[in-house]
C-alpha cells in the first residue's frame, strides 16, 4: 500500500509499504480522509519534535522513518481477537494518543500528560497518511449517524480546541482573545462560542484568515501588522480579556498574549514550539496573571462529535483544499508554508 513516510525535515516520501494486519485487541481501518495538522507541518519544516529518531518510542517501539498522519477518519475493515467496541463496516475516528498506562498521569486518568506521550502518526505505530492503518481498540470512536468522513477528519483538531477551553479558567460570559487563526485558532473561536463567550477577538496577520475568523463568529479581528494588538484589546475590552489563547508558536506573540489579559487573567499556550520564547515575568507577577499550557485532549471525542451534530466545527467552512496522497508534499506541506489563505487541507489516501 501507499503511505507518506517521514525520513527527516523536508524529506517526506510517498512510498510502497507493507499493509498492516489487525492483531489481538486491534482494529484495522481503511483511511477515508486525513488532515494535515500544524504539528505535521512542524515536523516537515523543522522536525524532529515528536518523531523518534535516535531510539524507538517507548510505546510504539518504532523510530524514523515513520508513516505520518494523526487526524483521520475511516472504515473498519478488520478487527482482532477480543475487539467488542466496533465491527467491520463501522465509520470511525481515531484518538491518536499513545500512552503507557502506568505513569502517575495515566493512572489518574490524565493520559494526555503521560510521561511517554506520543501520537499515532507522529511517534510511530502507523499513521493516517496511508491506505490502511491499525490501532488499538481504545483509540477508536464510532462516528454517530449523519457525520461525513470529511467531518470525521476534523474531530481530532476540534478536540484540541475544545480541551484548551475546558482546561482554561474561561467561564460563560467571559471575554477571550485568540492569537493565531490557523485551523486550531479558528476551531477555538467556535469552541469559545459553544462555551458562551461574550466577546471573542482574533489576532492574525493573514487577511484571508481574519476574514474566516469573522465568518466563524469573532467579535472583532486585529491585524498586528496594522495596529498594536495589546493596546487595541485593552481598549476594546476596557482593561483586557479574561483569557488569551496563544496559537502561533511565534516567540514575540506569547508576551503580547500575556499583556492582553486583565489583572488575574490567564494565557493558555496551545502551540507546539520550534524554539524558545522570552517573557517578562514582572508582567505576570504584578497583575497576578496565570500562564498555563495544554496538550492534545482527553475524554472529549464524543463531546466534539455531538457539537458537530449541532452545527459546530463544520468541514465546509474550514476545509480549503482536498488532495491525493501523491500530492501531499507539493500541494499539502509546501502549500501550507507558502499560501496563507489555506486553512485545513485534507488528504485522500485511496
Amino acid at each position: 500500500m501507499k503511505a507518506a513516510v517521514w525520513h527527516q525535515a523536508k524529506d517526506i516520501r510517498v512510498e510502497e509499504v507493507q499493509e498492516p494486519k489487525a492483531g489481538k485487541g486491534q482494529v484495522k481501518i481503511k483511511v477515508k480522509w486525513a488532515g494535515i495538522c500544524g504539528s505535521d507541518l512542524h515536523e516537515y519544516a523543522a522536525g524532529p519534535i515528536f518523531v523518534p529518531v535516535h531510539e524507538p518510542h517507548p510505546v510504539s517501539k518504532d523510530m524514523a522513518p515513520i508513516i505520518m498522519g494523526h487526524e483521520f477518519s475511516g472504515e473498519v475493515v478488520e478487527v482482532g481477537e477480543g475487539v467488542t467496541k466496533v465491527q467491520v463496516g463501522d465509520p470511525v475516528v481515531v484518538e491518536p494518543i499513545l500512552r503507557c498506562g502506568e505513569c502517575p498521569a495515566c493512572k489518574s486518568g490524565k493520559y494526555n500528560l503521560c510521561e511517554k506521550l506520543g501520537f499515532h502518526g507522529l511517534s510511530g505505530g502507523g499513521g493516517g497518511f496511508s491506505e490502511y492503518t491499525v490501532v488499538d481498540e481504545v483509540m477508536v470512536h464510532k462516528m454517530p449517524e449523519g457525520l461525513s468522513y470529511e467531518q470525521g477528519a476534523l474531530v481530532e483538531p476540534a478536540a484540541v480546541a475544545l480541551h484548551a477551553v475546558r482546561v482554561s479558567k474561561f467561564k460563560a460570559g467571559d471575554k477571550a482573545a485568540v492569537f493565531g487563526t490557523g485551523p486550531i485558532g479558528l476551531l477555538l473561536i467556535e469552541a469559545l462560542k459553544a462555551a458562551g463567550a461574550s466577546e471573542i477577538y482574533a489576532v492574525e496577520v493573514s487577511k484571508e484568515r481574519l476574514k474566516k475568523a469573522e465568518e466563524l463568529g469573532a467579535t472583532a479581528v486585529i491585524n498586528p501588522m496594522e495596529t498594536d494588538p495589546v493596546e487595541t484589546l485593552v481598549k476594546f475590552t476596557g482593561g483586557g480579556v479574561d483569557v488569551a489563547f496563544e496559537v502561533t508558536g511565534v516567540p514575540a506573540v506569547l508576551q503580547q498574549a500575556i499583556d492582553s489579559t486583565a489583572f488575574e487573567g490567564e494565557t493558555v499556550i496551545v502551540s507546539i514550539w520550534e524554539k524558545p520564547a522570552n517573557i517578562l515575568p514582572n508582567n505576570v507577577v504584578l497583575k497576578e496573571r496565570n500562564v498555563k499550557g495544554t496538550i492534545a485532549y482527553r475524554d472529549i471525542f464524543p463531546a466534539v462529535m455531538e457539537l458537530m451534530k449541532r452545527g459546530y466545527f463544520q468541514a465546509e467552512r474550514l476545509v480549503t483544499k482536498r488532495i491525493a496522497l501523491d500530492q501531499i508534499v507539493t500541494e499539502g506541506f509546501e502549500a501550507l508554508l507558502k499560501e496563507k489563505n489555506q486553512v485545513k487541507i485534507l488528504v485522500k489516501p485511496e
